[in-house]
């Protein structure tokens, strides 16, 4: 699981290649934490390259919405492939969240 972070002016943009799943969610949790002190801005999840994401890389998106929702954020997911989609529609998710 990779995680790279870029700034463009008040965005983040977050692109997540790999598989999002217990393990890489354990590990990838401390630049989590880091970004949800940063949700006052747009955050955005680019999933063009995540391939899988478990339960476990549910609870860390809906800890950045939290986030953003308690500092007038917003988070913003780009680019998911139609499995993760599916996972998405299946969970909820796609009502949670504003997708691109």
């Amino acid at each position: 699981m990779e995680v790279n972070i870029t700034r463009k002016e008040k965005e983040l943009v977050v692109h997540l290649s790999g598989r999002l799943d217990t393990p890489a969610s354990q590990e990838i949790m401390p630049q989590m934490a880091e970004l949800a002190q940063e949700a006052g801005d747009t955050i955005i999840l680019d999933c063009t390259d995540l391939s899988y994401i478990s339960s476990s890389g549910l609870r860390i998106f809906l800890t950045l919405r939290k986030a953003a929702a308690e500092k007038g954020g917003r988070i913003i997911v780009r680019n998911i492939s139609n499995e993760i989609r599916g996972v998405f529609m299946m969970t909820g998710f796609l009502n949670l969240f504003e997708i691109q």
